[in-house]
């Protein structure tokens, strides 16, 4: 319809049509007619409607947009508007009122974005208003009125008026993918194409296609002139389409037919219910629209219960299973558990001094071993169980580091840290370092340890001086808290420095080691003096030498290393040289004596003398037994692991001397012992001895601790002294087979 006209309906909903439609004939094939509105009764024209027909649409015919179809037009000389309509008889009982003018039809319909639907309109009530004079349309002004040739007797009734410009609605309007059924009575006067709104229509649910009621008799009849007129033009070409769609109802209210598979059609049964116009149902995409809004909501208020539900608050209110509150279940009925591990038993069967050197018969007297000491004691009780040449001083090699760690354990305190300290020098701008005696600075980054677990680290003094006086210029060291020669009595040339010592100096990084983390790494020739330097970079200084700390100096930083339980261990489990001497010259330091080689030695004798231990043919020159001068008995060695090893609350000195055993290396774990005990003939003690180990050039010796297979606990000390035998490993492998024989003796 054209865009300048509303759509309007009838108002009445009385089926008025004839009850049969005769068929016509078109093209060879029998249609019906549709039903023609009535004229309008509001006022807005009046006048037949006859010529107002729906166009026939092709399935071939392409629609303009997706609500139009488009009939191609016939050529232009027989363009039907230009022929002059017959006269159409006059009323004469009713005044002469002439056509309401009929609007031009837009030549091209709007695209599909450009329409936009209409409202639904519901049908207004029609007025009895006498109708207005009929304008002719612009190409329609030598037309004449065409009558509708009704009987003389019959004139329309006011409710089947319909405006002759009323046609479907927006929301009737037919959609591409729909066809109409073709129309075989295509007046001359119509237009050439129609649209059909569609936009209503459900094709879920289609409908039946709405008939046109057959005419009644008394009506006028102008089929002939229509038939005359469509004979003029040449009907469009028609193919069959491929789907029926279904025809959109009419826009009125039309009688149900029945069409039979013959084409005829026969009007079905009349009911005496008014039909009853439905409002138009609101549309689907609102419904899933609230659809997925109500969906949300749920989903909202699940999450929101769920994460209510899950504070601790919440559960507890309700009692939800997984409240904290919530009761648990019974408690686990105690189950009785074996210790893989337990201390010596004290109350066992204490082993005899004739098993004990059964067992050991044939595995002492190897000729491996040369000349061979030692001795077997009962720590519970003291028990001397084997000697072999105890009293006999040899020289102990490593194995020197028992008696050190022993008298820094019972002289020093087992908490005490060495100090790293920083002072305000005489000049301004100059700091001086006080070596405590900590070789074990780590350099690296902090949270990194180097081979010493828990030092100090470097960065951490730096932050502390910078923080205290940025402007430090010049680095000098106090080296006067250790004396002496920077090596001892009996060392070779080759050893300081080596893979195995460092020349002793009370301040070093890293132990003087090359590698920080290798502890064969080769060891620095002026350790003192790598710290300086390195140091005194980190402050953006230069190291200036030695000086001597001014008395209460300003403090600028201070560090300290591990404890001296940990340093112990250290010495022990590795046989870290360096650390050894470090805790002679403490001990030094704790007696009053000289820091020194001598000083240390001297020191560690007198605090074992003290706490009585028999020292009768020991001679110390260093506190690390890298010295070949040094000489220690079997037994004395074998008396001070006893008291560490003894029972608990016997003796005073076993809580001092305690933490010895732990230091010792495991047998095939740990230490000097990691790589021992894998021969099968040793391969008993493996894990169950613990002993520091000691060689030199024809030396080697072994003293530590066993548990046998009854539960006790057996202290031993073995020396052997191979002067003509070079063969390390195996004189190693034959100590270790004497103390596996411990292991498994039972020794009853």
């Amino acid at each position: 319809m054209p865009d300048s006209e509303e759509p309007s309906w009838p108002s009445s909903d009385e089926d008025t049509g004839p009850a049969k439609l005769p068929d016509q004939e078109y093209d060879g094939q029998s249609t019906s007619r549709l039903p023609v509105p009535p004229p309008a009764s509001n006022g807005s024209g009046g006048g037949s409607t006859d010529n107002f027909t729906v166009p026939k649409i092709t399935p071939e015919t392409e629609p303009k947009s997706w609500f139009a179809a488009k009939v191609p037009p016939p050529p232009q000389e027989e363009q039907p508007w230009a022929r002059q309509a017959p006269p159409r008889p006059v009323d004469k009982s009713r005044p002469e009122q002439p056509e309401p003018q009929r609007p031009e039809p837009r030549a091209e319909q709007a695209r599909p974005e450009q329409q936009r639907p209409e409202p639904p309109r519901h049908p207004e009530p029609q007025r009895s208003e006498p109708p207005r004079p009929e304008q002719p349309r612009p190409d329609q002004q030598q037309r004449r009125p065409e009558p509708p040739q009704p009987r003389p007797d019959q004139q329309p009734r006011p409710d089947q008026q319909q405006r002759p410009d009323q046609q479907q609605r927006p929301d009737q309007q037919q959609r591409p993918d729909h066809q109409a059924r073709p129309e075989p009575h295509q007046r001359a006067d119509q237009q050439p194409y129609q649209r059909i709104d569609l936009q209503r229509l459900e094709p879920q649910r289609p409908e039946p296609p709405q008939m046109r009621p057959p005419q009644r008799p008394d009506q006028p009849q102008t089929q002939p002139q229509q038939a005359h007129q469509q004979q003029q033009q040449p009907p469009p070409e028609r193919r069959e389409p491929q789907r029926p769609e279904p025809v959109p109802p009419a826009p009125h209210m039309a009688a149900p037919m029945r069409i039979e598979p013959t084409g005829e059609s026969h009007p079905a049964e009349a009911t005496t219910e008014s039909p009853v116009t439905k409002p138009d149902a609101e549309p689907k995409p609102k419904r899933k629209k609230r659809g997925l809004l109500i969906g949300a909501f749920v989903l909202l208020l699940v999450v929101a219960l769920g994460v209510a539900s899950a504070l601790p608050q919440v559960s507890n209110r309700f009692k939800l299973p997984w409240a904290p509150n919530a009761p648990k279940g019974d408690e686990p009925v105690p189950v009785a558990v074996t210790l893989s591990l337990h201390g010596p038993d004290e109350n066992g069967a204490a082993p005899t001094a004739e098993g004990v050197a059964n067992a050991l018969k044939a595995a002492a007297g190897s000729g491996t071993l040369g000349k061979l000491t030692g001795s077997v004691i009962d720590p519970a009780n003291g028990t001397v169980l084997w000697d072999k040449g105890s009293s006999e001083p040899l020289t102990p090699a490593s194995t020197t580091k028992v008696l050190t760690a022993a008298a820094a354990l019972l002289a020093i305190d087992h908490g005490f840290q060495l100090s790293t300290k920083v002072v305000q020098g005489a000049q301004p701008g100059t700091a001086v370092v006080i070596a405590g005696g900590d070789v074990t600075l780590n350099a690296f980054a902090a949270g990194k340890d180097n081979f010493y677990p828990g030092s100090a680290h470097l960065d951490d003094l730096v932050a502390q001086v910078k923080k205290a006086n940025p402007d430090i210029k010049k680095v000098q060291l106090d080296l006067t808290s250790f004396a002496g020669s920077a090596t001892a009595p009996g060392w070779a040339a080759a050893d300081a420095p080596s893979t195995f010592m460092a020349q002793v100096a009370p301040v070093m990084i890293d132990g003087g080691r090359t590698a920080p983390l290798d502890d064969h790494s080769m060891r620095v020739s002026n350790p003192s003096g790598v710290f300086a330097q390195k140091f005194a970079e980190k402050l953006g200084a230069s190291a200036s030498g030695t000086a001597t700390a001014p008395e209460g100096a300003k403090v600028l930083g201070e560090v300290k290393s591990a404890p001296l339980t940990e340093l112990t261990n250290a010495a022990l489990v590795h046989s870290d040289n360096l650390l050894a001497e470090v805790l002679a010259r403490q001990v030094a330091i704790a007696t009053k004596a000289e820091p020194s080689f001598a000083g240390g030695a001297k020191a560690t004798l007198d605090v074992l003398k003290q706490n009585g231990f028999d020292l009768t043919g020991v001679e110390l020159s260093d506190g690390s037994g890298l010295s070949t001068l040094n000489k220690i008995p079997a037994k004395v060695l074998s008396q001070v692991l006893a008291v560490a090893a003894g029972p608990d609350g016997k003796d005073p000195r076993t809580a001092k001397l305690r933490p010895l055993l732990a230091g010792l290396p495991v047998a095939g774990g740990s230490g000097t012992l990691e790589k021992r005990y894998d021969d099968a003939n040793s391969s008993d003690g493996k894990g169950w001895i613990r002993a520091k180990t000691g060689t030199l050039s024809g030396v080697n010796t072994l003293a530590g601790v066993v548990l046998d297979t009854d539960g006790r606990v057996l202290v031993f000390t073995l020396m052997s002294s191979t002067a003509g035998n070079s063969d390390t490993d195996s004189v190693r492998a034959a100590l270790d087979v004497v103390a596996a024989k411990l292991r498994g003796c039972g020794c009853k």
